[in-house]
C-alpha cells in the first residue's frame, strides 16, 4: 500500500481584483441559488403536508424544541429551570447567548416578536453560511465544487433545521468564513469570528481545535508564526470560554457550566452511551445505524484521502467526534453533524465530475427527500 499524501494547510494566495470584490461571480449565484432554491422547497412540502393535516408550519419552524429556549432567553434573560417528572432540572444556561441576543436586539428594532425575529436571524445565517461553504469549497477544489458543495449542505437530510429558529445555520456561517479567512491567512478576522461561534454553539470547541492545529502545523514548518497568527488563535477561545466561565461565576461553580449539560444528558462519555443505544436495538434497526456509522467514518478517510486543506479537515472531524462522544439523544446527533460541511466535499467533487445535466436530477432527488423528511419530523413528535 503507497503511503498516504500529506494533507496540505491552504493553497496558494491569489490576488482578487477590486472588480470581482464588486461584482458577484457566476459561480457564487449559483451557490447561493440553488441553495435558496432547496429551503423554499422545503418549506412548499412543509406548507403543504401542515395544510393537508391541519397543523401550523410556521409555528413548527418558529416555537418548538429549543426554539422556545431561545425566545424565553431573549424575552426574559437567563434564570429559567424546567423540573422534569423524574426529578432532573433543565436549566436555560444549555443555550448560548449570541442567537437570543440577536432575537432581542431584532426585535425591538423590527415589527417582530422574538420568535420571528429568530426565523429571520436563521434565514438571512442560512444564505451566509451557503456563501461562505462555496468559498471553502471553492478555494480547495473549485468553483463547481463549491456550488455543489453549498447545494448539497442545503439537501443534508436534518437540513429541514436550517429554516427553523436554531443556532445552526449562524454557527456554520461564522465556522466557514473563519474557515475560509485562516485560508486566505487572515488570521485577526478568523478568530473574532471564531470568538463569535463560540457564543453560539458549543461545538465552537472544534472551530478552535482546527485553528490551533493549523497555526502549530505551520510553527513546525516554518519555525516561527506571524504576530497575526498568535493573536488570531489567542482570540479564538475567548467567546467559548466567556461563556463557561459566565456560567461558573452565576452559579458559584467553575464545573457548572458542564454540571448544566450533564443535567440535560449531555455529558461527554467517550462514546458509551451511543454504544449502548446501538446494542439495545432490535438486530435489523442495529444493523442498519451500524451501516450508516461505517459510512460515516468512510467519509471521514475520503475527506483525508481528498487532501482536504488541514484546517477544514481538522474542524469536520472536530465537529464529528463532539458529537458522537457525548450522551445525548441519539435523534439529535446527524442535526449535531450538520456544521461539518466538510463531510460533503467527497461527494461535491464526485458530483463535479458529472455533466450538469446529470448533476441537476440528482440533487432535485435529494431536495425533495430532505424536504420529505422534514415535513414529516416538524409535523411529528421530534425532536431534532
Amino acid at each position: 500500500m503507497p503511503p498516504p499524501r500529506p494533507v496540505r494547510l491552504t493553497r496558494p494566495v491569489r490576488p482578487i481584483s477590486p472588480l470581482r470584490l464588486a461584482r458577484p461571480s457566476r459561480p457564487l449565484l449559483l451557490a447561493l441559488g440553488g441553495y435558496a432554491a432547496t429551503r423554499v422547497i422545503g418549506l412548499v412540502v412543509l406548507a403543504v403536508a401542515a395544510a393537508a393535516t391541519g397543523e401550523d408550519g410556521l409555528h413548527r419552524l418558529k416555537g418548538r424544541w429549543d426554539s422556545v429556549w431561545y425566545v424565553r432567553i431573549a424575552e426574559h434573560g437567563y434564570g429559567y429551570e424546567a423540573v422534569l417528572p423524574d426529578g432532573d432540572v433543565h436549566s436555560d444556561l444549555a443555550f448560548f447567548p449570541l442567537l437570543p441576543a440577536l432575537e432581542r436586539g431584532l426585535s425591538a428594532v423590527l415589527p417582530l416578536d422574538a420568535a420571528g425575529a429568530g426565523l429571520l436571524v436563521s434565514w438571512t445565517a442560512g444564505l451566509a453560511a451557503a456563501w461562505g461553504v462555496f468559498r471553502c469549497g471553492a478555494h480547495a477544489f473549485g468553483p463547481r465544487t463549491g456550488v455543489l458543495l453549498a447545494v448539497l449542505w442545503g439537501v443534508y437530510p436534518t437540513a429541514f433545521v436550517q429554516s427553523m429558529a436554531y443556532t445552526e445555520t449562524l454557527f456554520t456561517a461564522l465556522a466557514a468564513w473563519s474557515l475560509y479567512a485562516v485560508l486566505r491567512d487572515r488570521w485577526i478576522l478568523a478568530g473574532l469570528l471564531c470568538v463569535a461561534a463560540g457564543l453560539t454553539r458549543p461545538t465552537a470547541a472544534a472551530l478552535i481545535a482546527a485553528l490551533g492545529i493549523t497555526a502549530l502545523a505551520a510553527l513546525v514548518r516554518d519555525r516561527r508564526l506571524p504576530a497575526r497568527t498568535v493573536v488570531g488563535v489567542l482570540i479564538a477561545p475567548l467567546g467559548w470560554l466567556g461563556y463557561v466561565v459566565y456560567v461558573g461565576i452565576r452559579e458559584d461553580s467553575p464545573t457548572a457550566y458542564f454540571e448544566v449539560q450533564a443535567a440535560w444528558g449531555n455529558s461527554i462519555d467517550g462514546g458509551l452511551a451511543l454504544a449502548r443505544f446501538v446494542a439495545g436495538l432490535p438486530w435489523p434497526a442495529a444493523l442498519g445505524l451500524t451501516a450508516a456509522l461505517a459510512l460515516l467514518a468512510r467519509l471521514v478517510v475520503l475527506c483525508v484521502r481528498q487532501r482536504q486543506p488541514l484546517p477544514l479537515l481538522v474542524y469536520t472531524i472536530g465537529v464529528v467526534l463532539v458529537s458522537l462522544v457525548g450522551a445525548a439523544y441519539f435523534g439529535s446527533r446527524p442535526r449535531l453533524m450538520m456544521p461539518a460541511f466538510g463531510l460533503l466535499l467527497p461527494p461535491a467533487a464526485a458530483l463535479a465530475r458529472l455533466r450538469t445535466r446529470a448533476a441537476v436530477p440528482v440533487l432535485a432527488g435529494l431536495a425533495l427527500a430532505s424536504a420529505a423528511y422534514g415535513a414529516f419530523t416538524l409535523l411529528g413528535s421530534g425532536p431534532p
